[in-house]
């Protein structure tokens, strides 16, 4: 469950500039993909644990730097952030703010679900309930920005992102969506862009395929795309993309892959009367739909918004959220103007895509799983199925994304069992390692090391020959 904006050219295809660390959410752009050789085909928890350390109750992945590794937990009303040693593991600091918000959001969007960004020294969160904080290497507060409370009904999902001398957050919303720059420094606001797009949760991109090319910033949400100059200009729109997309989209070899689902036919009130309506009075009250967010959100936001749910008003959302259940590559291109546009080359409609995760692309396969363990492969120039089988032993529910390295795909189930593949169009099981511990955050890869943050623990896996 992430987006962004500025100045410095030479950040083409949002290249970080810190080697081979993993500074944002899913690495380098977003691709979720590492270089070098020497990860792991199997995880033997005796003898491949390089260290294991606690962590703080939080569904954040973690970020890499040299020396560092940044998570974020939320205990006890308090939203920390965590900085641990990358060699031994030994939490260094942490640090608290207390939480402003307590918005209804889907059980899944834990309070500190949102993955941090770091230049490498400092790093930037971003917590829903309160806003932007931003530390020094040492733990020292440099600056926080409050913001909210937010209007998304399912809790903001977008990760921060670094650009130029700002730190970019999108946020998707029922009402007042926006992009927006704070600068890097000191967290005053640069500039902020409001958007036509309802809700939303996936991080936008870079795009500069070359140094003389214009840069640009790309969304996907509630059922378009759009582009931004790096001064928060929008330039570019295009209808046609699912009505709600949770993962966040990549870009390879000039690509755009975007994945999303939506409803086929209006789904009936009468289900819900059925199962919620205790009085019988033909529509929902707040005590009879409790703390569901869909279900909040429309109480809330739709018709005469009294907190009652009607037949038309269920309609109304109803109508919103119908569209398809599709992933979509996209060729993107400059016109005449240097204006990025992008060109359909084809789309995956046969069958129910992921829902949380984000695809993947590698060595010329698209990947994605969903829940039950599905895992479904394509090709990424014709969109053809290669594969879609489950992956044996690792079967529940999904809400980490596939990452890639050294010819191998791992996948985390919300079980807490990690998966190994062979990369490849016929993809096949290598190993498959149960933790005993669930797992809701993608997994970070580095110089042939897995780094895995469970309900309670942050784990470093050794890889093979150093």
């Amino acid at each position: 469950m992430r987006s962004y904006i500025l100045m410095i050219p030479i950040l083409a295809a949002g290249v970080s500039g810190f080697g081979d660390d993993w500074t944002r959410f899913r690495g380098e752009n977003g691709a979720g993909v590492a270089s070098g050789t020497g990860y792991p085909a199997e995880i033997n928890k005796a003898s491949g644990t390089v260290w294991r350390t606690p962590v703080r109750p939080g569904k954040s992945s973690p970020v890499l730097t040299k020396r560092h590794v940044f998570l974020t937990g939320y205990e006890g009303g308090k939203l920390y952030t965590q900085c641990f040693d990358r060699a031994t593991g030994r939490l260094l600091w942490e640090r608290s703010v207390d939480r402003r918000s307590h918005i209804i959001a889907n059980q899944l969007n834990h309070p500190a679900a949102i993955t941090p960004a770091t230049d490498g020294e400092s790093v930037f969160v971003f917590f829903k309930d309160f806003g932007f904080v931003s530390y020094d290497a040492k733990g020292n507060e440099q600056w926080k920005t409050p913001m909210g409370p937010f209007n998304n009904t399912m809790g903001l999902g977008a990760s921060p992102v670094l650009a130029g001398t700002n730190v970019i957050l999108l946020a998707d919303q029922v009402e007042g969506s926006f992009i927006s720059a704070l600068d890097r420094k000191n967290g005053e606001l640069r500039w902020k862009a409001d958007r036509e797009e309802g809700e939303g949760w996936g991080t936008p991109l870079f795009y500069q395929p070359e140094a003389r090319r214009r840069p640009y910033i790309l969304t996907t949400s509630r059922g378009q795309f759009g582009a931004y100059t790096l001064a928060g200009k929008r330039v570019s729109s295009l209808r046609g993309l699912a009505t709600t997309v949770v993962g966040s989209p990549l870009i390879a070899d000039g690509v755009l892959y975007v994945q999303g689902y939506g409803s086929d036919a209006p789904a009936p009130f009468s289900q819900r009367l059925q199962k919620l309506d205790k009085n019988g009075d033909g529509k929902l009250s707040q005590d009879e739909y409790l703390d569901e967010p869909f279900l909040a959100g429309i109480a809330k936001y739709v018709g005469n918004r009294d907190m009652v749910i009607t037949e038309d008003e269920w309609n109304e959302k109803q109508k919103e959220v119908m569209g398809p259940n599709c992933l979509v590559a996209y060729q993107l291109e400059y016109d005449a103007q240097g204006v990025i546009q992008p060109r359909e080359l084809w789309r995956y409609e046969k069958s129910f895509t992921a829902v949380i995760p984000s695809p993947l692309v590698y060595q010329g396969v698209v990947y994605f799983v969903k829940n039950g363990g599905i895992l479904t492969s394509l090709d990424a120039k014709t969109g053809a199925v290669l594969k879609t089988g489950r992956v044996a032993g690792a079967l529940g529910g999904y809400s980490t994304s596939p990452v890639a390295a050294d010819g191998k795909i791992y996948l985390v189930s919300e079980e807490g069992n990690i998966a190994i593949l062979r990369a490849g169009g016929q993809w096949d099981v290598l190993s498959v390692t149960p933790l005993g511990e669930g797992s809701y955050a993608t997994p970070a890869l580095a110089e042939g090391d897995l780094y895995l943050r469970t309900d309670g623990a942050l784990y470093r896996f050794r890889g093979g020959a150093k």
